[in-house]
């Protein structure tokens, strides 16, 4: 950010919790006309990152009932999914003008709940959500990312052959469904013990700690290619036998698979 601000690209829009109500409603619509404008009349690519838009929408709540305005949801105002979609849309390309503007809205999840009126609306407005979870931060691993509670809707129209890699959306689906299976095994093995699950129930418990260390894990400051990371989620989905992995298709399991470890699956 300090690298950042000194080279002029930085603008900070702030608004603290002792500044008037009214203002945090201000604050992130100044920020995006201000982004439009450096966008489509400078020709810049700007992110504006909004953070914490449940603050706005608890700013929005209660200046809805200073107005006697009828609630909603946890005594949300109706028009909540309308305000929040005025913002997150503001964002993308004009045709015929240079530039862009990508919004990326960061909130909390009260409790952890994310079925909460922010979080839940915004999961429906936004085109994708990365979740971040506390149990994983618990087990030291950063960015703490909860993989299945994240989602993209336009991953596939932006992966595959002559966009990423050809094997880039067969492998993400491989790799979700087997987390999935994963979590399933490990609330089994809560209930019946570790040693009563199968051998083939066992590698997929063990997927979940492979997935965390030698795909999620990150440092701050190491760069990793989306090739890399597809070559990483392959050694994990290896860990699990050939029959585990119906999803991929046999000839690309016949490229990334030694012989002898065909022939021992």
């Amino acid at each position: 950010m300090t690298a950042r601000s000194a080279a002029r690209e930085l603008a900070l829009f702030l608004n603290t919790a002792d500044d008037p109500v009214i203002e945090r409603l201000l604050t992130p619509r100044l920020a995006l006309t201000v982004a439009e404008h450096l966008a489509f009349t400078e020709g810049r690519h700007v992110l504006v990152v909004m953070t914490d838009m449940t603050a706005y929408s608890e700013a929005l709540r209660e200046v809805s009932a200073a107005r006697g305005e009828i609630p909603a949801r946890r005594a949300y105002p109706g028009y909540l999914y309308s305000d929040l979609a005025s913002l997150y849309e503001r964002c993308g390309r004009i045709k015929g003008r240079p530039g862009s503007v990508t919004v990326l809205p960061v909130l909390t999840m009260p409790a952890g709940d994310i079925t909460h009126p922010v979080p839940d609306l915004t999961g429906y407005i936004a085109e994708g959500q990365i979740v971040l979870s506390a149990g994983v931060q618990a087990v030291g691993t950063y960015p703490p990312v909860d993989p299945l509670a994240s989602l993209s809707r336009l991953m596939r129209k932006g992966t595959g052959a002559g966009r990423t890699r050809a094997d880039h959306p067969a492998v993400a689906a491989q790799l979700i469904a087997a987390l999935a299976r994963s979590r399933q095994v490990a609330e089994l093995a809560d209930l019946i013990g570790r040693s009563a699950l199968s051998p083939a129930d066992l590698r997929l418990l063990d997927l979940e700690d492979a997935f965390r260390n030698r795909f999620l894990a990150q440092g701050t400051d190491e760069g990793r290619s989306l090739d890399d990371s597809l070559d990483r989620a392959w050694e994990v989905l290896l860990t699990l036998p050939r029959s585990q992995l119906g999803m991929l298709p046999a000839d690309l399991l016949d490229t990334h698979t030694p012989p002898q470890d065909e022939e021992a699956q």
